[in-house]
């Protein structure tokens, strides 16, 4: 493993106990009643997709090694991957602090860039995997 591909494995591996430190931030939360029920369900969600998304990086990233997918390609996929990740489940966090219910915030917009992003590096990914 090298390149991009070394990076973002690292980079994510690295992430995942913040994920885990996430979980906990909840729990604090939840027990301390500090949390409207809007903003616990915004919580939830970008916590559970920050963790799904890290796992889904990997995955990505590990199959992206046994393509024959360039080093520019690996980068972009490995940028989208990061970013996507972020903006998808960050943006659930923006709406939990900026947004109301039943109305769109620039959190939900956040959220839908990273979904569009994430769907550009898999479906890159799975180019390269026919392509290989």
């Amino acid at each position: 493993m090298s390149g991009p591909i070394q990076v973002f494995t690292a980079i994510a591996l690295i992430s995942l106990p913040t994920v885990m430190y996430g979980g906990f931030a909840l729990l604090r939360l939840l027990t301390a009643r500090r949390l409207t029920e809007f903003q616990v369900a915004y919580f939830r969600a970008g916590h559970a997709h920050a963790g799904v998304l890290l796992v889904l990086a990997l995955v990505v990233l590990d199959v992206l090694t046994r393509t024959t997918l360039g080093r520019r390609g690996q980068w972009i996929v490995c940028v989208l991957l990061l970013i996507g990740s972020l903006a998808q489940s960050g943006g659930m966090f923006v709406h939990m602090g900026i947004g109301k219910p039943g109305r769109w915030s620039a959190g939900n917009v956040l959220t839908s860039v990273g979904a569009v992003l994430l769907a550009g590096a898999v479906l890159t990914t799975a180019v390269a995997v026919i392509a290989s």
